[in-house]
C-alpha cells in the first residue's frame, strides 16, 4: 500500500496512465544496484530515488575530487574527499527519507558482484571502464536481470538496455565484445557536463519504464548522441549467437 505521504509526493507519476497507482507500488517494491556514483550514477540515483524507487544498492569505491563537482550533481564541495557512496547517501536521504539506501563502497570482484547483481531486480551500469562495463554484463546475463548501460565522454553519449529475460535482446558484449573506444576516460578526454546529465537522465527513464511495467525498453536499439550537433541517431543491434556471454542462454 501506498501512505498518504507518498501519494502526496509521487501525485504528479501516479496521474500518468502509464504508472498510476500499480505502477508506483511496483516502483517502491522494487531493488535496483547502480554500479559508479559519477557524471551517469548522479542523475540516475537523483531521479530513482525522486520516483520512488524503494531501494537503491550504491556502488562505488572512489572518493569525491574537486574535478567531480563540474559533472557530478549528486557530489557537492562539502563531501570532497568524502567516499562518492556516503557523499551520494547524504544527498539521498535528504531528498527521500522514504527509500532505502545500500552501500557498496568496495571495489566489486566477481563473487561480491554476482549477490549484489541476484540482490536486485535490475541494474544500471554507470561506471566509466570497459572492464567493469563487462563484469557487469557478465553477472546479469548470468543472474537474468535486466542492465541498462550508459556511456559518454567527449560530446557523444550512448545508451541501451540489455535484458537476457528476452531471447531476442543482445548482451554488452554482443556489441563491444572485442573492445571499446570508451578506453578513455574523461579526465584525458573531457566531457560535458550536461551531456553525462543527458544519458543519466535516460538510463533513469529507461529504468523507471522497466520497473513500472510501461512503454518500449530500448532494448535491441544503441541510442547515439552527438551533442555537437543535438542530434539523435538510432542503431538496430541484434543478438549475436555465438557470443561467448550470452550465446547459449535460450537454446
Amino acid at each position: 500500500m501506498l501512505t498518504d505521504q507518498e501519494l502526496l509526493r509521487y501525485s504528479r507519476q501516479i496521474l500518468l496512465q502509464q504508472v498510476d497507482i500499480d505502477g508506483q507500488l511496483r516502483l517502491k517494491q522494487s531493488r535496483v544496484l547502480i554500479v559508479g556514483l559519477g557524471g551517469l550514477g548522479a542523475p540516475v540515483a537523483l531521479y530513482l530515488a525522486a520516483a520512488g524507487v524503494g531501494e537503491l544498492h550504491l556502488a562505488d569505491f572512489d572518493t569525491v575530487d574537486m574535478t567531480n563537482l563540474q559533472r557530478q550533481i549528486i557530489h557537492d564541495s562539502t563531501t570532497v574527499g568524502a567516499l562518492k557512496v556516503d557523499s551520494a547517501i547524504s544527498r539521498l536521504t535528504a531528498l527521500n527519507p522514504d527509500i532505502r539506501l545500500v552501500r557498496h563502497p568496495l571495489a566489486l570482484d566477481e563473487d561480491t558482484l554476482a549477490a549484489a547483481v541476484a540482490d536486485v531486480d535490475l541494474v544500471l551500469d554507470c561506471c566509466d571502464n570497459f572492464s567493469t562495463r563487462e563484469a557487469v554484463n557478465a553477472a546479469c546475463v548470468a543472474a537474468g536481470k535486466p542492465l541498462v548501460s550508459g556511456a559518454a565522454i567527449r560530446l557523444e553519449g550512448q545508451l541501451s538496455v540489455f535484458d537476457p529475460r528476452r531471447p531476442e535482446s543482445p548482451c554488452y558484449h554482443c556489441l563491444y565484445g572485442h573492445g571499446s573506444e570508451a578506453e578513455l576516460t574523461c579526465s584525458e578526454a573531457g566531457v560535458l557536463g550536461p551531456l553525462v546529465g543527458l544519458v543519466g537522465s535516460l538510463q533513469a527513464l529507461e529504468a523507471l519504464k522497466l520497473l513500472a511495467g510501461f512503454g518500449e525498453p530500448l532494448v535491441g536499439r544503441l541510442l547515439l548522441i552527438d551533442a555537437l550537433g543535438t542530434r539523435f541517431r538510432e542503431l538496430r543491434v541484434k543478438r549475436d549467437p555465438g557470443c561467448k556471454v550470452c550465446g547459449g542462454l535460450h537454446e
